[in-house]
């Protein structure tokens, strides 16, 4: 079987986030979008990590499920950090997912994390005056099972790679621990193509979660485990996963029973630091534009945030190398075409595509109403997404709904891209919309519609 993975959440504990994140709901959610593995997040919280203990069980070799509910989802333990600290004359925030290969595990990172002064009860993604060195230190020193993940690593001001804060390599963030770091994660404004032309990347898993903040965006970005060649299936069933199962596909080992098969990925135009720009004075650049035109606004003549594409320009050591081959469904998958990494396809949540069609807001009863009956003629927002037919999804909710989603597995879609923290505009719909959002032949390239 396939394992459909959001290893990047926070719950209720961490700013900013619905009160509704509890693991109870995040199960439910999950399984209506056809996800079996989720993270807990958040471990470091002392509330948080007493009611991961209260309502999760041991199933498997440090993955968890819910005691009081038959819900098939399972768990494993991470928190995402946020480390702030001087380095080579210049402020670094860079974020890092750290995962426990048990509760215990977590316990002593976490007295470890207090040791050094850490405040680990104002907030469930914790701030810390620590290096992303110091984090992997602490966590082998604990189990050397844990390891970190760098996250979103593009965004300008809180990543690895980021513009405005981050480092040029992984070598030169982590210096003697580089060896310890393969797997990264994308985040919402790259794609794994991009990341494709970063050589320090070809050996190491390119991978993608949500970092959602409420239940119904958990699974717009998530990374699928399959068998590994010559694997049965049948040894797959969720109820025989194991933590290191996980940890192994990443280290792509020779051991490794499983492997990412694919993502899915966002729509990288839609993030929100996907072109350079400065969000006050309304302006946005492609990275061409920002070559030409530099990185101060010619409004307030202020620094403007470097986006992702422009920076992903920047470290790029090769030239970007696809192929696209849709299938039987019409879905698009992009494909390396070195081989290096495995393939991806884009998306957009289903709720975000019924919203459009019936002209009503994404969290509307409506809305919500013709989702339901989706999920509960195929199963999961996945099988609507990715597997069923138009002439299936028509019969339960109408040719105009079963028409957008098509359009959006044939990459039909225009996209206003996002900048400065201001998230980008998708749009699947007529010739005047299609005008007002790209504009030109040239736009249109830049985001990478003209397949």
């Amino acid at each position: 079987m396939q394992i459909v993975a959001d290893l990047h959440l926070h719950s209720k504990y961490s700013r900013a986030v619905s009160p509704s994140m509890t693991l109870p709901v995040m199960a439910k959610f999950a399984k209506q979008k056809g996800i079996n593995l989720l993270t807990t997040g958040d471990f470091t919280h002392p509330l948080w990590l007493r009611e991961i203990k209260d309502a999760l069980k041991e199933e498997g070799e440090g993955v968890f499920a819910l005691k009081k509910e038959d819900i098939e989802t399972r768990f494993i333990l991470s928190v995402e950090v946020s480390s702030i600290y001087s380095q080579g004359g210049k402020v670094r925030r860079i974020h890092s997912l750290l995962f426990a290969p048990s509760i215990e595990a977590a316990e002593k990172i976490n007295q470890e994390l207090v040791k050094r002064g850490c405040n680990i009860h104002s907030d469930g993604r914790p701030i810390v005056g620590l290096t992303p060195q110091n984090l992997v230190e602490i966590i082998l020193s604990v189990d050397k099972d844990c390891f970190l993940i760098p996250c979103h690593v593009w965004t300008p001001w809180f990543s690895l790679y980021g513009s405005m804060s981050g480092f040029d390599s992984i070598d030169e963030c982590f210096g003697n621990y580089a060896s310890e770091i393969f797997a990264i994660e994308t985040g919402l404004s790259s794609d794994p193509s991009m990341n494709w032309r970063i050589k320090e990347l070809d050996g190491r898993s390119i991978v993608s979660f949500s970092d959602a903040h409420s239940s119904m965006k958990m699974g717009r970005e998530a990374t699928v485990f399959v068998p590994k060649d010559g694997i049965s299936n049948d040894k797959f069933l969720i109820s025989n996963l194991k933590y290191d199962d996980i940890r192994l596909a990443l280290m792509q080992d020779p051991k490794a029973k499983l492997k990412v098969g694919y993502t899915i990925e966002f729509y990288p135009e839609e993030g929100k630091y996907h072109f350079t720009g400065h969000r006050n004075c309304g302006v946005s650049q492609s990275p061409q534009e920002t070559k030409e035109k530099g990185t101060t606004c010619p409004v307030c003549k202020k620094p403007l945030t470097v986006g992702v594409m422009h920076r992903v320009e920047e470290l790029a050591g090769k030239e970007e190398d696809f192929a696209v081959k849709p299938n039987a469904t019409g879905l698009k998958w992009i494909t390396d075409k070195a081989k290096l990494h495995p393939p991806f396809i884009r998306l957009v949540p289903l709720n975000e595509i019924i919203a459009e069609v019936i002209k009503s807001p994404v969290s509307s009863p409506k809305v919500a109403r013709i989702f339901d009956d989706l999920i509960q003629r195929f199963g999961s927002e996945m099988t609507v997404l990715l597997k069923a037919d138009d002439l299936g999804i028509e019969k339960e909710s109408g040719s105009e709904i079963s028409d957008a989603i098509m359009k959006v597995r044939r990459g039909e879609i225009f996209i206003k891209p996002g900048f400065d923290g201001e998230y980008g505009i998708v749009k699947i719909s007529n010739t005047d919309e299609k005008k007002e959002i790209n504009g030109s032949r040239d736009a249109k390239s830049q985001l990478g519609l003209d397949f």
